[in-house]
C-alpha cells in the first residue's frame, strides 16, 4: 500500500449529535444515517457508521497518498455529516466528551455493541466519547507489530497535542482530555505493552477474551495504538477528535511520520525504546490533565519536561521524514497554530460550556 510519496492513510473521526437549542445529545444517529443515504452521496464515498451510543457518528476518509487529499476527504465528509445532521435537526460536534449531559441515548442494538453493554454495564452507557482514528498501511502484521513498539512513547505527545474533551456534563473536570479518563476504565484502554511478535500480539489478545474482560467475539483489544484486525495498517487511536479539519490532518501527518520512523528503525534492526508500563501510563495521564500547557513526561527520558519540549522532541524525531514526505512545512505551521491558539480543551475554555460555544461542524 506504500508508493512513492509514503505509506497511504486513512482517519475515522467520531462525533456527537446535539439538540440545536440546548446543546444536549440526542440518540438520532439513524436518523441522521437516514438523512445522508437519502441525498444522494456518491457511491464511492465512505458511509457513515453507527457508534457504541446513539448519540455517536463516525466517519472515515477513504485510503490517501497525501495529506492534501486527505484534507480535501476530511473537509468532504464533513460538510455531508453537517448537511444530513440539519435535515435531522440537530448539530454535529467535534468534542471528546459531550459538554452536557444527555437527555437520552441508547446503546446501538448491534450484536457487539450488545455484548459490549452485557459485559460492561454502566461503563458503556457512561462512554459518550468521540475520537480521531489514524490508519497508516504497512506491510503486514508482523511489521505492524514491531513499529507499535517504536510508537508507544510518542502517543501522550499525540494526546496532548489533540486535547479536546474539557468538559462533562456541564462542568469543568480540569482535565484537558477527559475522554482519556473516562476510556481509562475499560480493560486494555491504554498504552498498548510491549510485544515481541505477533503471535505474541494474538496470544494475548486470546488470553484477555478468555479471561472475560473483553467480549468472546471481540476482533482486537482497545489499546491506543493496535495493528488493524483486518487492514495491513497500523492504528493510532489515542488522539480526541479534533475541532478542525487541519487539526486532524495534523495528526495524521505526525502519525504518519512516526510510522515511517519506525518502519526505518525495524528495518535497520534498531531495538524500540522499551518505556516501562507504569511511566508509559503516567505520561499518557500527565498529556490527558495539562494538554499542551503544563508538564510533561520526556517521550524517551521520563524526565518532567515542559509540555512544548516533549513536542519538540518528537518533531525532531519524525523531522527528517516529514521533509521526505514533503510534508514538513505544512506539519509545522499547523503545529506553529495550535501552540498560537490553543488546544480545543483551550479553546473550549476560552468559550466557556454553554450551547453554541462548541466546534460545530
Amino acid at each position: 500500500m506504500a508508493g512513492a510519496a509514503g505509506p497511504t492513510m486513512g482517519v475515522e473521526e467520531e462525533f456527537l449529535l446535539v439538540d440545536a437549542a440546548d446543546g444536549r445529545p440526542v440518540g438520532c444517529c439513524e436518523t441522521v444515517l437516514d438523512a445522508d443515504r437519502h441525498r444522494g452521496a456518491s457511491a464511492t464515498a465512505p458511509e457513515f457508521q453507527r457508534e457504541l451510543l446513539s448519540t455517536m457518528v463516525e466517519t472515515a476518509s477513504g485510503v490517501c497518498d497525501s495529506l492534501a487529499r486527505l484534507r480535501a476527504e476530511l473537509a468532504a465528509s464533513r460538510a455531508r455529516l453537517a448537511a444530513a445532521a440539519r435535515k435531522a435537526g440537530v448539530r454535529p460536534v467535534a468534542s471528546g466528551t459531550a459538554p452536557m449531559a444527555a437527555s437520552a441515548r441508547t446503546v446501538t442494538p448491534t450484536r457487539h455493541y450488545r455484548q459490549m453493554a452485557r459485559l460492561y454495564g454502566r461503563l458503556t452507557d457512561e462512554t459518550e466519547t468521540c475520537g480521531c482514528h489514524v490508519h497508516v498501511a504497512v506491510p503486514d502484521r508482523d511489521t505492524a507489530v514491531a513499529v507499535l513498539n517504536h510508537l508507544r512513547p510518542w502517543l501522550p505527545v499525540l494526546l496532548a497535542l489533540s486535547a479536546n474533551s474539557p468538559f462533562h456534563q456541564g462542568a469543568d473536570t480540569g482535565h484537558a482530555s477527559w475522554r482519556t479518563l473516562v476510556l481509562s476504565r475499560w480493560p486494555t484502554h491504554q498504552i498498548p505493552p510491549y510485544f515481541a511478535s505477533a503471535a505474541h500480539y494474538d496470544r494475548t489478545v486470546a488470553e484477555l477474551r478468555r479471561s472475560g474482560v473483553l467480549p468472546a467475539r471481540a476482533a482486537n483489544a482497545y489499546w491506543f495504538a493496535r495493528p488493524s484486525s483486518h487492514l495491513p495498517t497500523v492504528e493510532l487511536r489515542v488522539a480526541d477528535v479534533t475541532p478542525s479539519v487541519d487539526e486532524a490532518v495534523l495528526q495524521a501527518g505526525l502519525s504518519r511520520a512516526l510510522v515511517v520512523t519506525a518502519l526505518d528503525a525495524v528495518l535497520r534492526d534498531v531495538p524500540a525504546p522499551r518505556l516501562p508500563d507504569h511511566m508509559a501510563g503516567a505520561a499518557l495521564w500527565t498529556a490527558a490533565r495539562h494538554g499542551l500547557r503544563g508538564p510533561a513526561l520526556h517521550p524517551l527520558t521520563g524526565r518532567r519536561v515542559p509540555a512544548t519540549e516533549a513536542l519538540r522532541v518528537l518533531l525532531g524525531h519524525v523531522g527528517p521524514v516529514l521533509e521526505d514526505l514533503g510534508d514538513g512545512e505544512e506539519v509545522r505551521e499547523l503545529v506553529a497554530r495550535v501552540l498560537a491558539e490553543g488546544t480545543g480543551a483551550e479553546r473550549q475554555r476560552r468559550r466557556g460550556v454553554r450551547c453554541g460555544a462548541w466546534p460545530t461542524l
